[in-house]
């Protein structure tokens, strides 16, 4: 948090602006749609309900199939699940590790032969790298399926010079704890459809109809964002170019200095744009490096250094056991032998250097 955070939610408290409303959600839609390039946005309670909404407007129901990215967190998936739809899941390409746009092409070949083609594609952009979003996006016109983007980890990436999220019918962002720029908690919608935006307005606000009396002729959901996060949020988004900025540093650091070690390569930057590097990840091959990730999970733990492994596939996790996935070889790979490294915006010289060192001696034992 800064400065401008504390002001904004002052302004807040003295205006008495407290609730799911007010002129700082306002503000937040506008000006995030000016820092991505996005046409319309609606503020809400989390990604996760940005994507519940996205999914809804777009006519999911029970029954639908929905294609999604394994090698994701369950969010981007869940949702699919609330409306009663069932996900299908499509490997990961090793130049971004998001979704391969060749297995999506022969998947809706696939279903398009037998009359079954989905009801949309989510599309997620991992770890701050984006997508390779123009074949995606070329597959899904030509089969009329509606492309949402789950950008809930790329804000302040660039695909081909644009923020991914701001191409398909809907794009969505998280601002949890843990994201680039965080309310706390929320997220956000963004589409050039201003009806459709409108409309998700309507749904995340109790879907009330316009009456002086409270009538609903639609379910609705509990889900606009407080006044006083936005207030946060307008802050933050302040610092959304400084906090890119420390979190390539972070990977500059890292790649710097452990590189050219054997068995070890890091997450790739796609030519088509820039990664926001919101977390440093990397691969080792236990081999050719002496130690596996979990070994190397543990050794770091030890030293109250905490690393996570990369996202379990969605095909592999136990609640959609029975899902179909096309491919898989390559997240599952990916899976064995990533790591995420501390990637903290406010990381320091001195607390990079105690993971690479960590590391360091990790190698040095095993070698």
């Amino acid at each position: 948090m800064g400065d401008r955070e504390q002001e904004f939610v002052k302004e807040a408290f003295d205006t008495n602006w407290i609730a799911p409303v007010g002129p700082h959600v306002d503000a937040f839609e506008q000006e995030f749609c000016q820092v991505t390039g996005a046409a319309h946005a609606a503020a809400v309670s989390s990604g996760t309900a940005a994507l519940h909404l996205a999914l809804q407007l777009i006519g999911v129901g029970y029954g639908s199939e929905v294609i999604c990215s394994t090698l994701t967190f369950a969010a981007s998936a869940n949702p699919i699940t609330y409306l009663g739809a069932k996900p299908v899941f499509i490997d990961s390409d090793r130049i971004s590790w998001n979704m391969n746009p060749d297995l999506l092409q022969e998947a809706l070949e696939q279903r398009d032969r037998i009359g079954k083609l989905p009801k949309a594609v989510v599309l997620v952009h991992l770890y701050g790298q984006s997508a390779d979003i123009e074949p995606i996006l070329k597959v899904c016109n030509q089969y009329g399926i509606p492309l949402i983007e789950d950008a809930a980890e790329a804000l302040g990436a660039t695909y081909k010079g644009r923020t991914p999220g701001t191409f398909g019918n809907i794009g969505i962002y998280s601002f949890n704890g843990n994201k680039i720029i965080t309310t706390s908690g929320g997220g956000m919608l963004v589409s050039d459809d201003r009806d459709l935006v409108a409309k998700a307005r309507f749904l995340a606000t109790q879907a009330r109809d316009p009456a002086p009396h409270y009538q609903h002729s639609e379910i609705g959901y509990n889900y606009r964002l407080s006044n006083v996060l936005a207030g946060i949020g307008r802050g933050q988004l302040q610092v959304l170019n400084d906090r890119v900025a420390a979190r390539r540093r972070n990977y500059e650091v890292y790649s710097s200095a452990l590189g050219n070690l054997p068995g070890i390569e890091f997450m790739p930057e796609a030519s088509f744009g820039n990664s926001s590097r919101w977390l440093t990840c990397l691969t080792i091959d236990p081999e050719t490096f002496g130690a596996n990730t979990e070994q190397i999970r543990i050794a770091l733990a030890k030293q109250q250094i905490e690393t996570r492994p990369v996202w379990k596939p969605l095909h592999l996790q136990p609640v959609f056991a029975e899902c179909e996935c096309i491919g898989g070889e390559v997240a599952e790979d990916l899976f064995a032998r990533g790591l995420c490294l501390p990637s903290g915006s406010n990381l320091t010289d001195t607390d990079l250097k105690r993971v690479i060192d960590a590391i360091l001696s990790v190698y040095s034992l095993v070698s």
